[in-house]
């Protein structure tokens, strides 16, 4: 049995948001869901969370689960707002502990634990868990961050930003933490999974050529076409690519706020003494 799947594209951060559900029983999870913010002015809103909310009322699902496969740098997280709306339970793979660490100092987050408390479940590699009557099984595939992670409901795996289509490549691995070997392995350990595996992204730039966003790809379509991990790219070669490419990418426009609120699951560091909330932007000068 396989599950129903609807994607949702944002535009603005280029993020494909996911509603994935048991035919059968209706119970669903939502992945990646984004929360709209506008940097110029700080404002957020929810129309992005509300219309993945609306497809699940519309079709009767229960939504018991948002599932993150990694901190997001690019988009900031709707799942406090769907846990509001669903009682959904947050859950995230344990190395997002690593990340915390990382990042708690760079932004002085006194109020993060580090210890991934802020979520409600922490995923092992290998767990899996029932969605309805289908079952969930969660890929640890570190290496564009050292806590990302991919969810496999029978024949579709969600593998969050460590590939991109075909036609486009794979993902970065210079954030903190990132490595472009790790990122080697985690993709060689997907195209283990039959060729016929359908693969879902989380992002889309339009790879050159292409005049459409897409999503979608298969195993087989990644190892035969993807032109930086294809069958016969060597660990070697690849990393030696990816680090030569990373060195030429600019942060990504969304990455302060981003981190800070994803690694509180979401949640809007603490409100200071005026009631106000703040996002942080580390300043350093160079020479």
């Amino acid at each position: 049995m396989k599950p129903i799947i609807r994607a949702f594209f944002d535009e603005p951060t280029n993020t494909v948001s996911y509603l994935a559900a048991d035919p059968k029983t209706k119970r669903a999870a939502i992945i990646d869901p984004v929360l709209d913010y506008d940097h110029r002015s700080g404002k957020a809103a929810t129309k992005s969370a509300d219309a993945i909310l609306e497809a699940a009322a519309a079709e009767g699902f229960t939504v018991d689960w948002v599932l993150e496969t990694h901190a997001h740098a690019d988009h900031l997280s709707g799942a406090p707002y769907i846990k509001l709306k669903t009682g959904a339970k947050v859950g995230i793979g344990e190395h997002i502990r690593e990340v915390q660490r990382i990042f708690r100092p760079v932004f002085n987050a006194t109020d993060l634990k580090g210890d991934g408390s802020e979520f409600d479940h922490l995923f092992k590699d290998g767990e899996r868990f029932p969605l309805g009557e289908l079952e969930v099984e969660v890929l640890y595939v570190p290496g564009h961050t050292p806590a990302d992670v991919a969810y496999k409901v029978a024949d579709a795996v969600f593998v969050g930003d460590t590939l991109f289509m075909p036609d486009y490549g794979t993902a970065r691995a210079d954030f903190p933490g990132g490595s472009a070997r790790s990122l080697y392995r985690s993709i060689k350990k997907l195209f283990e999974l039959p060729p016929e595996t359908r693969l879902f992204m989380c992002h889309d730039y339009k790879a050159p050529g292409r005049d459409h966003y897409a999503w979608e790809t298969t195993v087989a379509e990644e190892r035969a076409k993807n032109p930086q991990v294809k069958d016969g790219v060597t660990e070697v070669e690849f990393v030696a690519m990816r680090e030569a490419r990373d060195a030429t990418l600019a942060a990504p426009l969304l990455l302060m706020p981003s981190i800070q609120v994803n690694i509180r699951a979401g949640k809007l560091p603490p409100a200071e003494a005026n009631g106000v909330r703040y996002l942080k932007i580390p300043v350093r000068l160079v020479a």
